[in-house]
């Protein structure tokens, strides 16, 4: 999939890349890293209101293990079961470890995907960390949840960005910067990302400057 939607439902004055279900979805995501439990739960509120499937934000509360940790994780998953009270049909199946050589394939293919031409040497940096961290970073990361069919590419990467921007982790959003590109998201969809994230109170403002000056240097690279 190319972009999201026709860009002709603005989320807001500026952001009009993002269809309103995304950008809400966008969103939860910015609240999930350090945002107040009253926010993260207004924001689950919204997101149902703007037509957000129970499934997207099933899929995003998985994907924020990975991104803010278990702890994080959790809080916003019991403010969800208030939104949405169950899990959504067809999402409950936590998956089968026997199953693991299925994940690793398809996690390494979700991998490649993202990291593009820099995949082999983000194994080989990942490797010389700890061996362990390149295999659950594939199998756990991006082939047990990452490549869970419910939420798109596009989507989980820029709700990789938003969780990404509050945190001290440059490299980590640089490289989900160009993960988004190449998987078709659009550099307007990113950048409205950004906007959104400039409009959350929880982001603070020197995380947001760090952000937009990563994604001025990508752009910069790519000229």
């Amino acid at each position: 999939m190319r972009g999201l939607g026709d860009g002709a439902a603005a989320a807001g004055r500026n952001v009009n890349a993002l269809d309103v279900p995304t950008a809400a979805l966008v969103r939860v995501a910015l609240e999930i890293p350090d945002g107040p439990e009253a926010a993260l739960a207004a924001a689950l509120r919204a997101a149902r209101a703007a037509g957000v499937s129970g499934a997207w934000l099933d899929e995003l509360i998985l994907a924020a293990v990975l991104f803010a940790g278990f702890p994080r994780a959790l809080v916003v998953a019991g403010l969800l079961r208030r939104v949405y009270p169950e899990p959504t049909p067809g999402q409950q199946d936590a998956g089968d470890y026997a199953q693991w050589k299925e994940w690793l394939a398809r996690g390494e293919a979700t991998c490649r995907i993202i990291y593009g031409a820099n995949y082999d040497q983000l194994r080989r940096n990942v490797a010389a960390l700890h061996p362990a961290l390149d295999r659950w970073i594939l199998v756990d990361g991006y082939g047990r949840t990452l490549s869970r069919p419910a939420l798109d590419p596009v989507r989980r990467e820029l709700c990789a960005i938003a969780m990404l921007v509050e945190q001290d982790v440059p490299r980590q959003l640089h490289s989900h910067y160009r993960g988004a590109l190449n998987v078709g998201a659009l550099r307007a969809q990113v950048e409205d990302v950004l906007e959104l994230a400039a409009r959350c109170p929880s982001v603070r403002a020197d995380r947001l400057a760090v952000a937009r000056s990563l994604w001025a240097d990508l752009a910069a690279e790519e000229h």
